[in-house]
């Protein structure tokens, strides 16, 4: 996986997450409604930086952003909900980054 690479599933992950985050927030924590517009703004953000992957068909592309998003995941939980990840989240993390590495990596 190129640095270019990982730097487009890392900004994805990310804008996918805060998108998501924000329709959680207005649904499960009590903010305001006005919170699902910049949701919608990331969630667009993110779909668009997932058109920028090398890879030659889109759903590979989902497959190997996966692993990215598992990890940026658990990154959210440690930053922002500020929980620790168990050693079990940890095993699946380098597991699911083990499978975008491989999926990315295959000969074309």
């Amino acid at each position: 996986m190129t640095p270019q690479t990982l730097a487009i599933y890392a900004a994805a992950a990310v804008a996918e997450i805060a998108g998501c985050f924000a329709f959680w927030a207005v649904v499960r924590s009590g903010k305001p409604v006005w919170w699902i517009i910049p949701g919608i703004a990331a969630l667009t953000l993110f779909a668009w930086l997932l058109t920028l992957s090398p890879a030659d068909a889109a759903g590979r592309a989902y497959a190997a952003y996966g692993g990215i998003y598992i990890a940026a995941s658990l990154g959210w939980l440690m930053l922002v909900d500020q929980v620790a990840p168990t050693r079990w989240d940890v095993i699946g993390v380098g597991l699911a980054l083990a499978g975008c590495i491989v999926i990315l990596a295959q000969p074309r």
